[in-house]
């Protein structure tokens, strides 16, 4: 076949596929609502999914047709209104759609030459964020694939804060032969934030914890003790905005405050908690946010925008630039005018995220920010209130955000009988696919986490929930 008969096939292909793709899609996102959060039975069918990869190809038609039938009979509904596992978030129409669009165009974000378009609405919307979440305008900002990475930019800017202060450009000379960063933290810190300190040399072994309960809680005076012990040495400290088992939340400020006392970076981890920002019922909880020197935040929880997406602000521009420097003769140079995010972060193959991002927040603005938050709030209140007044349903904490823990307590059982229930039910919940609900530890506990941050979530789905988990629950006991 010459190269002029392979164009004219896949052009003549592309056509079908788009009249193809038009019902497809309207089904798919018509019964997003629907469809079961995980098919019960998806092991069995794809039992015999793995092949030999074809010599002759079947065709984009009958390839998407297969794609169709396979996710709708294995795939998960994240998507839909009855996924509270970890913390996932929804699509807001627009975020869906431009998100779309960013596949068709293929655009490729790592600078401004290559999507002048998408690069200036990574930063505009980059800049609205920082108006909902209360950062300094000043701030820099990159878009990345989710927290993991936005945690990974922050830390690598913090490590080479900490190199600078002792003399040594550790992205230039390396670690070998330097004395180990401090870390200091609460036990709320979360496992990207681990990942992120042994991938770069830090480890995980060198974090120190100042806890005062089983749970994990920040001890704020031995805290404080280990800020002195430093004696002017420089060090990082986490500040942890929402953890992921009751949606609690380090004291903001007061770490802050402390930190700012001694020689320190001090990093925000706000993967979904930041979003606590956007509504003034709950705004205190991130007080002082603006002092810190870097957060994390996650676009695919609360702002409802398709995965991946995940973005990291720090305030020295400069520390983004050297620590993820990305220079070759035929690469432009970086610079603020024409941006090449793809030299203050760490991808430099960059799909436009920037476009849902940009879409939702010119959709809905400040105010539908506001209102996606405070509708998920009120349903984890009324869902904490329905699991109150239920006979056998054991609320553990009271939540200050979106996250309700709750076990199943029929009475008459020690702890670790109720853990061994829990922890059973909650894998009888997942195989039976009608939610998409964990199961975690709070201290000593097993307890159910169901995280409410989609838009489609009404109060209905959450009343289903608590009568799903207690047929469940009949069943296995």
């Amino acid at each position: 076949m010459s190269q002029s008969d392979l164009g004219r096939e896949l052009r003549e292909e592309m056509e079908v596929l788009v009249r193809q793709l038009g019902d497809t899609l309207t089904d798919v996102i018509r019964r997003t609502d629907e469809r079961v959060a995980l098919q019960p039975d998806a092991s069995e069918v794809l039992e015999h999914f793995h092949e030999p990869l074809p010599t002759h190809g079947c065709g984009a038609v009958e390839t998407i047709e297969r794609l169709v039938e396979l996710n709708e009979a294995a795939g998960g509904n994240t998507a839909g209104p009855k996924c509270f596992h970890f913390v996932i978030g929804g699509n807001t129409p627009a975020a869906l759609a431009a998100d779309l669009l960013a596949t068709a165009y293929d655009a490729v974000t790592y600078t401004w030459i290559l999507s002048p378009t998408g690069v200036e609405m990574e930063v505009q919307a980059l800049n609205w964020l920082k108006e909902i979440f209360g950062l300094p305008k000043e701030w820099s900002g990159v878009m990345v694939t989710g927290a993991t990475m936005a945690n990974f930019v922050c830390l690598a800017s913090a490590r080479q804060w900490w190199g600078e202060q002792l003399g040594v450009d550790v992205s230039e000379e390396g670690l070998a032969g330097m004395e180990q960063m401090p870390v200091l933290t609460s036990g709320f810190i979360h496992a990207s934030t681990l990942k992120c300190l042994a991938v770069q040399g830090v480890g995980r072994g060198n974090v120190q914890t100042f806890v005062k309960d089983d749970f994990g809680r920040l001890d704020i005076a031995a805290f404080e003790q280990g800020l002195i012990a430093l004696k002017g040495k420089p060090a990082l400290v986490v500040v942890n905005a929402g953890e992921v088992n009751a949606g609690e939340f380090d004291p903001v400020s007061e770490m802050i405050d402390l930190a700012r006392q001694h020689n320190c970076w001090v990093h925000v981890d706000g993967a979904f908690g930041l979003f606590a920002k956007a509504s003034p019922r709950t705004a205190h909880l991130v007080q002082g946010i603006e002092h810190a020197d870097s957060a994390t935040v996650d676009g695919h929880k609360w702002l409802n925008v398709p995965y991946d997406s995940g973005y990291a602000f720090v305030r020295d521009y400069g520390l983004m630039s050297r620590a993820f420097r990305y220079s070759a003769d035929y690469l432009p140079v970086e610079n603020t005018t024409r941006p090449t995010f793809g030299a203050i972060g760490p991808e430099s193959s960059r799909r436009a995220r920037s476009f849902a991002v940009w879409a939702t927040l010119k959709a809905y603005g400040r105010d539908g920010q506001r209102r996606l938050v405070e509708h998920c709030l009120d349903i984890a209140q009324y869902f904490a209130g329905r699991v109150k007044e239920t006979e056998n349903l054991e609320l553990m904490n009271d939540p200050q955000l979106n996250i309700v823990s709750f076990r199943y307590n029929p009475g008459g059982l020690g702890d670790d009988e109720l853990n061994e229930l829990n922890e059973r039910l909650g894998e009888a919940v997942i195989a039976d696919g009608r939610f998409l609900v964990g199961t975690s530890r709070m201290g000593k506990n097993t307890i159910f986490r169901p995280a409410f941050s989609n838009w489609r979530t009404r109060k209905e789905d959450v009343d289903e929930l608590r009568d799903v988990v207690l047929e469940i629950a009949g069943e296995i006991t």
